[in-house]
């Protein structure tokens, strides 16, 4: 690994391992998914991408704790498969949330950003309960690497690199 590899999000496929074709390694990402994490790997085709990695922030079971965290910002991950040099290109899209009646609207940052993105984020509440018992009313946990590790892994595993992509064509 190079000195500005970790810096630019390049991790390259792990020596040793045998390359998987593309759509072993789709398969593998959407794999990924479970319904007790926060986010889905889905079709990118409306991006016109391969596959897209982000916050359930408008699944009905995450969306209300995504509010009570006062939640102003989730990200999502662009994949595309590069077969001719065995990598996945990857950017990072922010966008802002405004809640209104705790339904989440999602719109468009006014800041651009595109690149790599790092954000953890975590609050615990306690408060009086219904009844009048004190105690922790809720917890959350937030961190972009609980997204972008799993895939990472599974890129690895078949035999891929991740390659982040902030300037040029993903």
């Amino acid at each position: 690994m190079k000195l500005f590899d970790w810096l630019i999000g390049y991790n390259p496929a792990p020596k040793g391992v045998d390359r998987q074709s593309t759509a072993t390694l789709r398969n593998d990402l959407l794999a990924i998914n479970r319904k007790t994490a926060p986010f889905v790997v889905r079709d990118g085709k409306p991006e016109g991408v391969d596959l897209v990695a982000e916050w359930k922030i408008v699944d009905a079971r995450w969306y209300e704790l995504f509010a009570k965290a006062g939640l102003q910002k989730v990200f999502k991950v662009l994949m595309k498969f590069d077969p001719s040099n065995c990598e996945v290109r990857v950017v990072d899209q922010e966008w802002s949330v405004e809640w209104r009646a705790g339904v989440p609207t999602l719109a468009l940052s006014a800041n651009a950003f595109r690149g790599r993105k790092w954000e953890k984020s975590f609050e615990m509440a306690f408060a009086f309960k219904e009844d009048l018992s004190y105690g922790k009313v809720y917890e959350y946990r937030f961190d972009t690497a609980e997204i972008k590790t799993p895939l990472i892994e599974a890129a690895h595993r078949a035999g891929w690199g991740w390659r982040g992509v902030a300037f040029g064509k993903l």
